[in-house]
């Protein structure tokens, strides 16, 4: 079998570099252009941002503006295998001829569409996205997550569009893969527009309370916590039964408190008793002392006290750049490797890899158009939202996902009330718009697993399967009897990947987590805000998206390994490292109050209110040239002579003067009708947009067909969330709508496990089946 490492061109901008970064995580060889003044992150402050983003990678220097450059980038790309393509134009007509290129254009919206030429940074794309309208206080302004994650997202999609292109070329040639920012970030809301879709409701911004969960963000005596009530009945009696024994449990030990719907009713009264209790402990010890009654609560940490998590440090996650700590990947890989040390390549020290000859796979031709991951079966453990988001994934782009359930223990965002998506009875488990958009495109099967004949099934099924992705707590499966070693013995070639909070070693290796105490323990809570004593915190699952993409890379990653070398292997991502892995340079420059929508550079950058209510405009302005044309739509021209704000720092300095002068304009104007003048002058801007607006309003996503309609047995006809990457040879989509409980079981049961009439017909009688 071959074993020659992927070499991956980048052409970088924001949404390439963490994908570039990605790819060197997984031991690919990534080879950074870079224009001969060097890439524009190396002439950043005290150097962090070049080292975070390209420490790992090699370097050659060109100027695409001259024939001798075109030519050396030309060769450059007839060695490689994919570029990560994030340039304005696009290196399509170089590329022409080499069938053998995975080309993946990464662009804030996308190759078609009538914003495709549109400028954005994070910010605006978060703004069109639809991020921004669910963070920040019902009546205050919609509020940017730090360390740039709507370009994370992007990053890591485009990550996993470079794998799904090199898979789908082990049958076929390279192809075209359009990656949009925007429409990444709008697959990545949680419940934010599904509430729409399936309630026709928007929920205001939650400002520290989850829209949905009853958790939020509470005060502690040196700081903050994230946490709540939990998802079951156990966790509520044992936060009461803690309350009591403290003598803080007010009137919450009063019969009625004992209804889920009786407190989600009244949570206000709930929250108050427990924040009153919650703030008389040091962040720390209260966390220790909840993670100790198995109830999820995490101290809020600042990038500048990850270094010192203890499970961040005992598992080795962190790598060293020149002698820096910084962060390191969000999963170890292959085969449990962790990336210690990167050293950060000078401007073209390999530019030798222009000459140096390299062969590249032979094309394949005649090959059927299939999605790329078309013959992968996976056996999907998972529950709730971050395991279900990665096999749903892993489902768009046509691998078999076979989710199991019991009748006795379903997927709770089946049944939960508080999760519950629906025009329908909420108390019917196949109407939930929240699980019916995370697991479409999968087969379902209801197999009760506390029972020996049930574990007996899975074990069959992991023997005909290629993929097992769960989200258990760390002893689950060893508990089952299925470890990793003994789910070698079954299947030899076994993709295993486990995706619990913390990961499977480390000495919090138990403790529960969700993904507000996830984002919480990894530095994002403490910096979204709008200073130190105004944390509003990221409220939804974002850290559950980024733990189900980042979990999604691992597998194709794996699948790809084991197409080289034979091996299957256990991948242990800890959603810890996933949302901390995305915390940019924040170890790097120790970050430590949360900026707002601000820019630690460009100026002005802001979310302004515009005409109508709660109606918002992004703008972000990163050049003096783009200064010059915001005067110029808003009509003072005198603003762009002014000598005080001729610069970024200058227009920081009298911040007063520009937001006031950029506030006042933006009233006027309706948001789109603003940000369509802003980006006919070159200036980027966008509509802050909630799950409404999206759906439909917006005109790049409706051109590019993001929002699909789906027919599903129980709940009818609504629209479904797309895929936000578009193989243009072998593409992903939603095949089928997602299964009712058990639908599938006896085909699954039969046609993978193998197992006859006779013996389904004892499972069921054992109740073993539903």
């Amino acid at each position: 079998m071959s074993t020659a490492v992927p070499r991956v061109v980048e052409l970088t901008s924001p949404f390439t570099r963490f994908a570039g970064r990605l790819l060197v995580g997984l031991g690919y060889e990534v080879v950074l252009v870079e224009p001969p003044e060097g890439d524009p992150d190396r002439h950043g402050p005290d150097g962090h941002d070049f080292a975070h983003w390209h420490a790992g990678k090699r370097s050659v220097t060109l100027d695409r503006g001259t024939p001798e450059g075109t030519d050396a980038l030309r060769r450059l790309l007839a060695g490689a295998d994919a570029v990560l393509d994030g340039t304005t134009g696009g290196v399509r007509t170089l590329a022409e001829g080499l069938d053998h290129l995975v080309h993946v254009r990464v662009t804030p919206f996308g190759l078609v569409g009538p914003r495709s030429d549109w400028q954005g940074g994070d910010l605006v794309v978060a703004a069109t996205g639809g991020m921004l309208a669910q963070v920040g206080d019902p009546d205050g302004p919609p509020l940017r997550l730090p360390e740039n994650q709507a370009e994370h997202l992007a990053g890591v999609n485009a990550a996993i569009a470079v794998l799904l292109g090199l898979r789908a070329r082990r049958r076929g040639p390279g192809q075209l893969i359009d990656v949009s920012a925007q429409a990444c970030v709008a697959a990545a809301l949680e419940a934010g527009t599904l509430a729409y879709l399936h309630e026709d409701r928007v929920p205001p911004r939650p400002g520290r309370v989850h829209p949905l969960v009853p958790h939020g963000l509470f005060r502690a005596a040196d700081g903050y916590l994230g946490g709540g009530l939990g998802g079951s009945p156990r966790m509520w009696d044992a936060l009461l039964a803690w309350l009591v024994e403290e003598g803080a449990a007010a009137d919450l030990a009063e019969p009625r408190w004992q209804d889920p719907v009786e407190r989600k009713t009244h949570q206000e009264h709930v929250f108050k008793v427990v924040q009153d209790f919650v703030g008389r402990w040091p962040k720390a010890e209260f966390a220790e002392r909840a993670q100790a009654r198995k109830l999820p609560w995490a101290a809020v940490d600042l990038p500048a006290e990850l270094p010192d998590n203890p499970q961040l440090t005992d598992r080795g996650f962190f790598t060293q750049v020149e002698g820096r700590t910084d962060l390191g990947f969000p999963f170890a890989f292959p085969e449990g490797h962790r990336i210690t040390t990167l050293a950060v390549p000078g401007p073209g020290a390999d530019q030798t890899l222009l000459d140096e000859p390299r062969t590249v796979r032979p094309v394949v031709t005649d090959s059927p158009t299939l999605p790329a991951l078309d013959g992968v079966r996976v056996l999907d453990l998972t529950w709730v939202l971050a395991g279900p988001y990665c096999t749903k994934v892993l489902a768009d782009h046509g691998a078999d996902v076979i989710k199991v359930e019991s009748a006795g223990r379903p997927d709770p965002t089946r049944f939960a009330p508080f999760m519950h998506l629906s025009r329908g009875p909420h108390t019917d488990p196949d109407t939930n718009g929240y699980f019916n958009e995370v697991n479409r495109n999968k087969r379902g099967i209801a197999l009760d697993t506390r029972t020996e004949e049930g574990v007996a099934v899975l074990r069959d099924l992991v023997a005909n399967c290629d993929v097992l992705v769960e989200n258990f707590s760390a002893s689950v499966m060893k508990k089952l009897g299925l470890g990793y070693e003994t789910l070698r013995e079954i299947n030899p070639g076994i993709v295993y990947l486990s995706m619990s909070g913390m990961g499977h070693t480390g000495p919090r290796a138990d403790w529960v987590s969700y993904a507000d105490t996830v984002s919480a323990a990894g530095g994002l809570t403490g910096l979204t805000g709008w200073g130190p004593d105004d944390v509003v915190g990221v409220i939804y699952g974002h850290g559950d998206i980024v733990a189900g993409l980042q979990g999604a890379l691992a597998t194709v990653a794996a699948l790809e390994h084991r197409a080289e070398t034979g091996r299957g292997q256990h991948i242990d991502l800890s959603q810890l490292e996933a949302i901390a892995a995305h915390m940019g340079t924040s170890v790097l420059t120790s970050a430590r109050s949360p900026m707002g929508n601000s820019h630690p550079r460009w100026s002005p950058q802001g979310v302004y209110r515009s005409l109508g209510a709660d109606r918002w405009l992004a703008v972000s302005v990163r050049s003096d040239e783009e200064w010059t044309g915001l005067c110029e739509v808003m009509g003072r021209l005198e603003l762009a002579s002014d000598t005080r704000l001729s610069t970024a720092e200058g227009r920081r300095k009298e911040s007063a003067l520009v937001d006031g002068v950029l506030g006042e304009w933006a009233r006027t104007l309706p948001a789109d009708a603003a940000a369509e003048l802003l980006q006919e002058h070159g200036v980027p801007a966008g509509a802050v947009q909630d799950g409404r607006e999206l759906v439909e309003h917006d005109l790049q996503l409706r051109a590019r067909g993001f929002y699909v309609r789906v027919e599903h047995p129980a709940a009818g006809s609504f629209l479904q969330e797309g895929v936000p990457i578009r193989l243009t040879r072998t593409p992903g989509g939603i095949r089928r709508p997602a299964p009712l409980l058990g639908a599938d079981t006896e085909e699954v049961l039969r046609e993978v496990a193998g197992i006859s009439p006779e013996r389904l017909q004892l499972l069921y009688e054992a109740e073993v089946l539903r």
